[in-house]
Order: C-alpha cells, then sequence, then structure tokens
C-alpha cells in the first residue's frame, strides 16, 4: 500500500473529466501537488493510506471553481457606485476612484477577495487590474492559482504612466513570474473602445513573444458595437479580426452584444469567452447569447466580474444565475443544463485560461486543486442528481474544505493561509 500525503475519502467523487465520471462512495489521493488517484473509494484506499485523512462525510468532492473573469481588488469599491450605466459608471466613479489607488491598497483588495473566493469554493481566478505585481503577490500568500495582467489603456495608469511604460510593466511580469507554480501573466489591454488601433497590436505582439493569453474586455454592450463601428466601420469582435488578433490564445469577456458573423469568427477562431451574467444584469448591459456559442463549440467559462459591479465573488452564486437567466430568456428549461453549467465552472473555465492540462478535473497526474461540500445540511436533502445540486441548490457556506496545489488553504470553514478579520479590517481602512 502507497502511503499519499492526503487521502480524503466518504464522499461522491465528481470528476469532469472526458466521461464525466463520479463515484459514490468515492475517495481522493493526494501526493505533493499531485492527485494521483480519483475514483472508487474500495479501490482507492486499497491501494493507499494517507499521511492526513480527510473524511467529507458523505459530501462532494469536485474540482475548485475557476472564475475566469474578476477585478480582485475592486472588493475595495464594493457597493460605491450601484444602479448606474456602465459608461457613467466607469467615467464618472470607476476610473476617478482608482485614479487614487496604489499598489498597497490593491494588495489589501485582493487578499480580501482571495479569502472571499476560497470561503465559496474558488480555487483558480483570472484578474485584470491595476496594481498586478501586487495581485500575484496576493495570491501567492493566499495559495490561490491565478492568470493575471496589467490593464493596458490609451489614458495615463495610476500605475505605471504613459502606455510605452504599460508594455514594459507587463513584460517585467512575465519575466518576474515565469516560473512560478502558482501565478501565470496574460496581457491585458482593456477594450476596443479604450485601446487604439496601435496598442492592441502591440498587446498582440507581446502575448505571440512570450506565447501568453491575451485577455480583453469585448462587445459588453451594444453602445461599444455602436461606438467602434462609427470609429471603425467594424463590429468590436470584426475590429480585432481586421487587426489579426483573433485566436485561440484570446480570452473575451462579456461578449453580449454579437452579430452573426461574430459568433462564426469566434469559432472559427476557437476564441475564449467567459459569461459574466449577474454584472451583465446588474448593469444593464445585456444577455450574451451563450447557448448558441456552446451549441457552435465555443468554449465558454463563467466569471463574477469585479465586486463594484456584482457585488461578490460567489462563483456558485454566478452558476445558479448565469442558468436560469437563459432559461427564462429563452423560454426554454433544457437550455444551460446543470451538468453544462458546472463544466464552465470547471473544466471548460480551465480551457478558457488555458489551464486544462493541470486544473479543472480530478484526474491522476493534474495538480490537486479540489473542494469538498457539506451537504449535511436540510436544503441539501435529499440529493438525487449531483450536478442539479451543485447549480441550483448549494450555496457559497456550503463549502467546507478547500485544496489547491495540494495544499490546504481551508479546512472545515477554517482559512488555512489568510486572517480573514484582518483583511476586512485593512479593506475597511481603506473605504
Amino acid at each position: 500500500m502507497k502511503q499519499v500525503d492526503i487521502l480524503i475519502q466518504n464522499g461522491t467523487v465528481v470528476t469532469m473529466n472526458e466521461n464525466l465520471s463520479c463515484y459514490s462512495p468515492g475517495a481522493v489521493a493526494v501526493c505533493g501537488d499531485i492527485i494521483v488517484e480519483a475514483g472508487a473509494e474500495e479501490s482507492v484506499l486499497d491501494r493507499f493510506e494517507g499521511k492526513k485523512v480527510i473524511d467529507a462525510h458523505g459530501g462532494i468532492i469536485m474540482p475548485g471553481l475557476i472564475n475566469a473573469h474578476t477585478h480582485a481588488a475592486m472588493t475595495c469599491f464594493r457597493g460605491l457606485a450601484d444602479d448606474l450605466p456602465l459608461m457613467t459608471w466607469l467615467n464618472e466613479h470607476i476610473f476617478p476612484a482608482e485614479s487614487t489607488l496604489s499598489s498597497e491598497m490593491v494588495y489589501s483588495g485582493t487578499l480580501l477577495a482571495c479569502a472571499e473566493m476560497i470561503l465559496s469554493g474558488t480555487t483558480t481566478f483570472c484578474d485584470m487590474y491595476l496594481f498586478e505585481d501586487s495581485v500575484a503577490k496576493a495570491a501567492r500568500r493566499a495559495g490561490m492559482r491565478a492568470l493575471v495582467g496589467e490593464v493596458l489603456y490609451d489614458f495615463p495608469s495610476p500605475n505605471y504612466g504613459p502606455i510605452e511604460k504599460g508594455f514594459d510593466y507587463t513584460a517585467m511580469l512575465i519575466d518576474k513570474w515565469k516560473d512560478d507554480p502558482l501565478v501565470s501573466i496574460a496581457v491585458e489591454p482593456h477594450s476596443t473602445y479604450l485601446c487604439s488601433p496601435d496598442l492592441l497590436q502591440k498587446a498582440q505582439q507581446l502575448c505571440v513573444k512570450h506565447d501568453v493569453p491575451l485577455v480583453i474586455h469585448l462587445a459588453e454592450t451594444a453602445q461599444e458595437v455602436s461606438r467602434i463601428r462609427k470609429e471603425y466601420g467594424l463590429t468590436p469582435v470584426g475590429h480585432l479580426a481586421d487587426l489579426h488578433i483573433l485566436g485561440p490564445h484570446l480570452i473575451a469577456d462579456h461578449c453580449v452584444a454579437l452579430t452573426h458573423e461574430d459568433k462564426t469568427l469566434l469559432r472559427e477562431f476557437d476564441v475564449k469567452v467567459v459569461h459574466n451574467p449577474e454584472s451583465n444584469m446588474k448593469l444593464a448591459s445585456g444577455i450574451a447569447p451563450i447557448p448558441e456559442l456552446i451549441d457552435n463549440g465555443v468554449t465558454v467559462g463563467i466569471g463574477t466580474d469585479g465586486c463594484a459591479s456584482n457585488n461578490n465573488l460567489d462563483l456558485l452564486g454566478e452558476m445558479d444565475c448565469a442558468a436560469k437567466l437563459h432559461k427564462v430568456n429563452l423560454f426554454d428549461p433544457t437550455v444551460m443544463d446543470a451538468r453544462t453549467v458546472v463544466k464552465m465552472a470547471t473544466i471548460e473555465g480551465a480551457r478558457v485560461l488555458g489551464m486544462d492540462a493541470i486544473t479543472g478535473s480530478l484526474v491522476a497526474g493534474k495538480k490537486a486543486d479540489l473542494i469538498i461540500i457539506d451537504i449535511r445540511k436540510p436544503h441539501l436533502t435529499p440529493m438525487y442528481n449531483v450536478y442539479s445540486h451543485l447549480v441550483y441548490a448549494v450555496k457559497s457556506n456550503d463549502v467546507s474544505t478547500a485544496i489547491i496545489n495540494g495544499r490546504i488553504v481551508m479546512e472545515e470553514r477554517a482559512l488555512k493561509t489568510l486572517d480573514a478579520e484582518e483583511t476586512m479590517a485593512a479593506v475597511n481602512r481603506i473605504a
């Protein structure tokens, strides 16, 4: 019998592997930062014994959730300017508030975001914001897996100043974090409406040079589409195609206002899309055609967006919203079924971020990123279908334990890498 570092038993294992295999009872064996086995409990326990054994108490053992689009440090601005249109919200409130940011403020805000995400089952996130070296440091301290990148736009940044320095800063991030086991870097121009064609092409060249993803807000509103059509005679998606930027490396956040031609381009160029339903609802941006994109073979993940436009980082709540929003929008209860939505929050999210070889499913050889959900609750009794439970019944505070890269970052609702009281106090001082 082989000894492993962590053995999780007595639960329903939801692997999210190619066959979507589930095992009840099931068990997971972890050695170092790697999953060595995930399967039927009897088989796993016959082969492995754990230095540490975790009893899932009949709960759900599954891959950690992947928040594919957020602005973590915007926890500092949670509730700052609600119930406003996107452009008013950005130009009159968010951008002025962000002009006062410092690296210390971003670090504190990101630590709070990491605490919130871990407590609600997220183990990996993709971030676009300012002072991203501080975001990376905070994610590393929290023990979270993260893809991060400094936001680039035409006007001066409170971090790096003119855009030329922005590319230098991004190159520095790529070099500094290239060998980190948890933090990866992306090139992240804000949008087609805040970035000139020259900026976008330079961003493309940088990501190609270093073989990293390019992340952008794309076609978030009809107003954005109208503006880009007026300036360039093309939709935002068509504009990126014209600049030769579309490709499998591109992560397009939102994709709400799409034409038929846009959808075809996204599929043909294998662009990855991130759905942010609660933010799109709150800002009245519209409803992204996600069921159609998925049916057409586009890879789609799910994100919360930032706390100033959501106003939380609860991906389980986002999953519930995503499923129900499209059912009522299309008057079809069969669209966005629970299994599809769980895939978006796990293995499809990993594919969006280019991390599917290491995370997103419980498969031997992948990194040990997983969570346990305690179902010993009235609202989780009984359980007929585990996917339905995860989307329509499970709440963020049902997540009991989280393991990232083989490290226990939360156990029985107790954070192991962060002091929640301390992180809240730090952000309250900023507010």
